[in-house]
């Protein structure tokens, strides 16, 4: 918990333990903590230089912490300061870096990124800097580039970065796609699906974009596409694919909640969805953990809810009903 002001793990628990006894000799915190002498002493100095800890004037051979409030409040003074001034600099850098890409040249437009942890890195990077929207297509296969990271797109969409996520029907089949799908739709990300996306594709700002090089058997590489002529065509692959996908619709936690029953329920809504997306009606069962007789059972519900005989039909008037429609900005 203190780690964001220099202490490990071992430094804060005998921090805390010296808080809760008051003061403690190296032998009684080292059985307390269930550490070494030597290590517990060490974790002492550290505190000592710190400030957080200092050896009792009353009684030898005793440490004593110092006053919480006073002592790490100190500290996270120090660290806001430097933070700060980090921000300067970064800021400095920023303008630095812009004045001299004003005329950039054909090399600096284009960055390829070799190696598993570097392209993970540079992904994780440019999803985590997103401030205004993330767009993405995804396949069913281990992308190098794309992918669903719950822990990145919370902590874009804290600082109000959105989401368009085009995904490949066969993500729907993957273990945990539909409870992954379902936990983006509750973040208001919006999702369609497509039969096959004509590549992995990740864009941020619209002035970042990350593409695969390779394959699923050699080595991961990525290219970074900085603003340029290339990142608008990517950009309008994406629009364009986003256009023609379908959107994705599942429960979300509203599972059987019936709107003044004049319509389909939640479930019905999942369901229609991902049979919508070419899914089976034993595989709809399958990922909505439900009984193919109950799937079967509710279209045949919303067949006689629309007055229609074939499930042709039923598409056309949930599209109709706006159930699936591609509204402005869906």
């Amino acid at each position: 918990m203190l780690g964001a002001i220099g202490l490990d793990e071992t430094r804060e628990s005998a921090y805390r333990a010296l808080v809760a006894v008051g003061a403690a000799d190296v032998a009684d915190l080292a059985h307390r903590l269930s550490l070494p002498e030597s290590e517990t002493e060490r974790a002492l100095r550290g505190l000592e230089r710190q400030g957080l800890a200092a050896r009792s004037s009353a009684r030898g051979g005793r440490w004593v912490a110092a006053p919480p409030r006073v002592a790490l409040g100190a500290l996270l003074t120090q660290q806001r300061h430097e933070l700060e001034q980090a921000e300067l600099a970064a800021v400095l850098l920023a303008e630095e870096y812009r004045a001299e890409a004003a005329e950039p040249a054909v090399h600096d437009l284009v960055e390829v990124v070799t190696g598993a942890s570097a392209v993970a890195h540079r992904f994780h990077q440019l999803r985590l800097g997103a401030t205004d929207e993330v767009c993405a297509l995804v396949t069913g296969g281990p992308g190098a580039v794309t992918g669903m990271d719950d822990e990145a797109e919370e902590r874009a969409s804290i600082r109000g970065a959105s989401y368009r996520m085009v995904i490949e029907r066969e993500v729907l089949w993957l273990p945990a796609g539909i409870a992954e799908l379902s936990a983006a739709l509750r973040r208001d990300e919006r999702v369609r699906t497509v039969e096959r996306v004509p590549t992995e594709l990740v864009i941020a700002d619209r002035s970042l974009a990350m593409v695969p090089l390779t394959g699923p058997d050699t080595e991961p590489a990525a290219l970074v596409v900085h603003a340029s002529g290339l990142l608008e065509s990517l950009m309008a692959l994406f629009e364009t694919v986003w256009k023609d996908a379908l959107p994705l619709r599942l429960g979300g936690g509203g599972r059987g909640i019936v709107e003044e029953g004049l319509g389909p329920d939640g479930t019905d809504l999942e369901i229609l969805s991902l049979l919508l997306a070419g899914m089976t009606d034993a595989s709809v069962a399958k990922q909505l953990e439900l009984g193919l007789r109950t799937v079967q059972r509710r279209v045949k519900g919303l067949m006689g809810l629309t007055g229609v005989t074939t499930r042709l039909q039923l598409g056309w008037h949930a599209y109709e009903r706006g159930w699936v429609a591609r509204r402005p900005g869906q």
